[in-house]
């Protein structure tokens, strides 16, 4: 399966279980993890990025995501399951 045959080009948005579920969900999941776990990151950034992951995840959870794959980081895992 293609990228595309889930969501086409010309569509940036999907409904899952009622949820809307943004084109770039998988990747601001992505980038915000990385800004939360940065050590040399400011506690306003980490904060900012924690929101976002909370934000992300009833999406996440509505795809499926976390039933294929686990974090590495148990903190972050937590705050996934915390969401399901």
């Amino acid at each position: 399966m293609k990228p595309q045959d889930i969501l086409p080009d010309n569509q940036d948005d999907m409904h899952v279980n009622g949820l809307t579920v943004r084109k770039g969900s998988v990747g601001a999941f992505l980038a915000s993890v990385r800004d939360w776990q940065d050590p040399a990151g400011s506690a306003a950034t980490r904060a900012a990025a924690e929101v976002d992951l909370r934000d992300l995840l009833p999406a996440l959870h509505a795809l499926g995501l976390f039933r294929v794959m686990t974090a590495r980081d148990p903190v972050l895992q937590r705050l996934i399951d915390a969401a399901a």
